[in-house]
């Protein structure tokens, strides 16, 4: 049995699974029952894409779709071929038959025929489809009590940001995620944010450009006040609070979860010169290199924060001047942050704290093989001098990091190096207020 019904948007429930790349998995739910066998539908799906349309209902196949768009000037000639239509031209209104739309052919009333547009057609509401359709055919092997259909649709992206605001040895931390819509509408929809990282395959549809997006609450539903997560396979999906109408307007903002403290620590650090690899050269002349400005948000399991897992964004750090006006003082970016991992982060280079180093000493040299019938090797041996000046009212402590791939070894250094990995290895310096320390050290690399 064949049943044909036109379901206007408003009958429908709509759920909204957001990806961060513009991908959006739209559930529709329909109150109209489905009969024991095929079922014909013309639903109003925005962005729809019939390829990846499909019914989470396991009782239910789909046998074809069809997508219909809103009608432009030509697809409603194309669908008046045969019909006589008024034409605006100017302060006249005429009628003509529409012949053929390509090459333009209109008969006028006394059969005399047009090669070119009579003027601007007015058209008869029952020609011009004013919203997106979509023409589905539908298998259920037994009756249904409602329609439930899915697709994939683009033109949707979120992004999450996290405001961190540091007092002193620890920080107040509030999580944020924005919305924009480049084509998709929806009324009254439940909105999920989907973080992770998810593969792509399929290419998108082209991009429109940006309108934004307004996402208002429906009057008289009760909301909460933060998102809440769960996880789902390898992402975790973020549900909105109340139901959201998506039309192109303004961005909207939602809180990701509730203000939480955790510690923080700030490190200095100044970057290496070794390459990771190759050979290093000769350079006399002393270089000014950057302190970068470090922090690490510290995230303990069972705490509120920590067990928190954090979707990739923006962190943008605020301190308090002497008047209490908060000021931004840096922003870096995360990954994806798994509940229990602290948050790393680098925001910046340092004013008041500056680094020069100096290479001291060069030689290059060919060594004998470790074994008879090997090549001849080669090691350069290089020693540097790095000043660190604190302007500050206090002291710093400054780490000067050195990273290096395959065999390479500090032989000698003014203050002794610590060890943190099978490549990298650190000089911790004190630097008084108002002064400067110095480091010496000598590197070897083999070949």
């Amino acid at each position: 049995m064949a049943l044909v019904l036109l379901v206007p948007a408003a009958a429908a429930q709509t759920s909204l699974s957001i990806y961060r790349d513009g991908r959006v998995v739209v559930r529709r739910t329909l109150p109209q029952a489905l009969e024991r066998g095929r079922n014909s539908l013309t639903l109003r799906l925005d962005a729809f894409d019939p390829a990846t349309f499909f019914s989470p209902d396991t009782a239910v196949a789909v046998l074809s779709a069809t997508a219909r768009f809103p009608s432009a000037k030509g697809d409603a000639l194309a669908r008046a071929v045969g019909q006589t239509l008024s034409f605006v031209r100017g302060d006249d209104t005429i009628r003509a038959t529409v012949v053929r739309v390509d090459p333009p052919q209109y008969r006028l009333s006394d059969g005399r025929l047009l090669l070119a547009s009579p003027g601007e057609p007015l058209f008869p509401a029952g020609l011009v489809r004013t919203a997106p359709e979509a023409a589905v055919v539908l298998e259920a092997s037994r009756a249904r009590p409602r329609t439930e259909v899915a697709y994939v649709a683009q033109g949707v992206t979120w992004e999450a940001l996290y405001h961190v605001l540091l007092l002193g040895a620890r920080a107040s931390i509030t999580g944020t995620a924005t919305v924009n819509s480049q084509t998709l509408r929806a009324d009254s929809a439940e909105v999920q944010l989907v973080a992770g990282a998810i593969r792509r395959t399929r290419p998108g549809a082209p991009p429109i450009p940006m309108e934004g997006v307004m996402m208002r609450a429906r009057a008289g539903v009760a909301q909460d006040a933060y998102a809440a997560e769960e996880g789902v396979g390898e992402t975790h999906v973020y549900q909105l609070p109340g139901r959201l109408t998506v039309e192109p307007s303004v961005p909207v903002t939602t809180a990701l979860f509730p203000r939480s403290t955790a510690p923080v620590v700030q490190e200095l650090i100044v970057p290496g010169v070794l390459p990771w690899r190759g050979w290093i050269g000769q350079n006399p002349e002393p270089d000014r290199v950057p302190v970068q400005v470090w922090y690490t948000l510290r995230r303990a399991r069972n705490t509120a924060f920590g067990d928190r897992p954090l979707p990739a964004g923006t962190v943008q750090l605020y301190q308090a001047d002497a008047s209490g006006r908060v000021q931004l003082i840096g922003e870096a970016s995360n990954t994806h942050t798994a509940p229990g991992r602290d948050l790393r982060l680098q925001s910046g280079d340092a004013f008041d704290v500056t680094a020069e180093r100096v290479q001291t000493d060069f030689n290059q040299e060919v060594i004998p093989p470790a074994q008879r019938g090997m090549s001849q090797r080669q090691r350069v041996t290089a020693a540097y001098r790095v000043t660190i000046a604190n302007a500050k009212a206090t002291p710093v402590t400054v780490d000067i990091r050195e990273a290096r791939f395959g065999d390479w070894k500090i032989t000698q250094s003014s203050v002794p190096a610590e060890k943190l990995s099978s490549t990298e290895s650190r000089f911790r310096l004190t630097v008084p207020a108002g002064g400067a320390a110095t480091l010496t050290y000598t590197v070897q690399i083999e070949s």
